[in-house]
């Protein structure tokens, strides 16, 4: 029997970890103009610098899923942590577009191996009843990491330029590895799964059951939504500051401040909003989870389109503060529902197929390919106009996570009482 004191302590501090995690993925972004100024960058080329971090990012993934459901889970996120602070402190060290790409890379192969195995811990560590609000809580880094990313770049800029965000991002990765040796890995138990045998050997699946994931219903359709709507947050994120800086006229300073502190607050309560929400809903609806992720979504959608049309007034920056908090709450309940959606055993292969899924073909073009369409369109007299235009992309493809999302609630809403949210365990065999 687990003590609470342990619980805890494992939540807070695979908690602080995604912090980093996020603060060294998002420091590019508040860096963007500098970068692309001394080393004579294109936006195309600024924004493949994001989808080569999710090439690294989402490629290795599988291998971490797949180790992940058979070794021991603590050396490979260590190795992850430390992979992805290197790959950071080295960005600081870049004189060639090349060589920042090779750095960009490894920082997402490090990434890869936390992302993945980081949430399966956390769900083998909490019940059922508990997993949704200890994963809400874990998701809540994701804001405030990005948010001091942006805030840590704006910051070196202004003391010593943009390569020492980079040494300021990557440093503290190194000594968080040691300390992740003092924290007790949890058995790979299938808890809070009514009927289901508790286990303290590390499941073995093989390959057949990891691809039979995409023919559970529940799993796919959670997978496309988060696809879209990955699509739309990553280049969001990744354009955010210097679209405030170039369509709204702040100065890259206040952009940064501005987007960061958004970010931790509108991110961090609608994370945290969402995700104990959620948990109420399901305890009054079969598809209270999906439902959350459907309304969500519908509701930020014509925020996202304000901010986007009213470039340089107040009513764009109260609209992206509406959109960011309402497209946070999502958060949380879709790590739960790809989770509770697939076998026990398979829970690491889940979200590494997940990682691979939404990167490959989300985020990891939508950065580049809202660059290269704002080079396209770029307008000689207006030149704010061909970024403003290109971010018009975001929001069609987040309508694409309200279809799907919608279909699941429908979905689950109709399932029979009594019948899991998931699929049989005999997938695994």
């Amino acid at each position: 029997m687990r003590s609470t004191t342990s619980l805890y302590l494992g939540l807070v501090f695979l908690t602080g970890l995604n912090l980093f995690n996020y603060l060294d993925r998002f420091v590019l972004a508040s860096l963007v103009p500098p970068i692309k100024s001394e080393l004579q960058l294109s936006d195309g080329q600024i924004g493949w610098l994001t989808s080569t971090f999710m090439f690294g990012y989402f490629a290795t993934a599988p291998l971490f899923g797949y180790l992940g459901d058979r070794w021991r889970r603590k050396p490979l996120i260590g190795f992850g942590v430390a992979v992805w602070s290197l790959g950071t402190i080295l960005s600081g060290f870049s004189h060639q577009y090349s060589t920042l790409l090779a750095c960009r890379l490894l920082v997402g192969l490090g990434e890869a191996s936390y992302s993945v195995l980081a949430p399966a811990w956390l769900a083998d560590l909490f019940p059922a009843e508990k997993r949704n609000n200890a994963l809400t809580i874990f998701y809540a880094a994701i804001p405030l990491g990005s948010a001091l990313g942006y805030l840590l770049g704006g910051f070196a800029v202004e003391h010593g330029g943009w390569r020492i965000g980079f040494l300021w991002a990557g440093a503290p990765g190194l000594l968080l590895v040691l300390a992740l040796q003092f924290l007790r890995e949890p058995f790979r138990e299938s808890a809070g799964l009514p009927g289901a045998a508790v286990s303290t050997s590390v499941a073995k699946p093989g390959l057949t059951a990891f691809m039979r994931l995409f023919r559970i219903g529940d799993f796919t359709l959670v997978l496309l939504g988060n696809t879209a709507y990955a699509f739309a947050l990553g280049a969001f994120g990744a354009w955010g500051p210097t679209f405030l800086n170039r369509v709204n006229g702040l100065d890259l300073s206040t952009a940064d401040h501005f987007f960061g502190g958004v970010l931790a607050v509108a991110g961090l309560f609608g994370t945290l909003i969402g995700g104990f929400a959620a948990t109420a809903w399901r305890r009054k609806a079969r598809a209270g989870y999906a439902l959350l992720l459907t309304a969500s979504v519908a509701a930020a959608l014509p925020f996202v389109i304000a901010a986007l049309i009213e470039g340089g007034t107040t009513a764009s920056t109260a609209s992206l503060a509406a959109a960011m908090f309402l497209l946070f709450l999502p958060m949380g309940p879709i790590t739960t529902l790809l989770l509770e959606s697939v076998p026990t055993a398979l829970r690491a292969s889940a979200m590494a197929a997940s990682i691979f899924v939404i990167h490959m073909f989300g985020d990891f073009w939508s950065p580049a390919i809202v660059g290269l369409v704002s080079d396209w369109s770029h307008n000689a007299t207006m030149p704010q106009a061909g970024l403003q235009r290109a971010m018009f992309i975001l929001p069609a493809v987040l309508g694409l996570s309200i279809v799907f999302w919608g279909l699941l609630a429908w979905r689950q809403q109709r399932r029979p009482v009594g019948t899991r949210a998931g699929e049989s365990e005999a997938l695994v065999s």
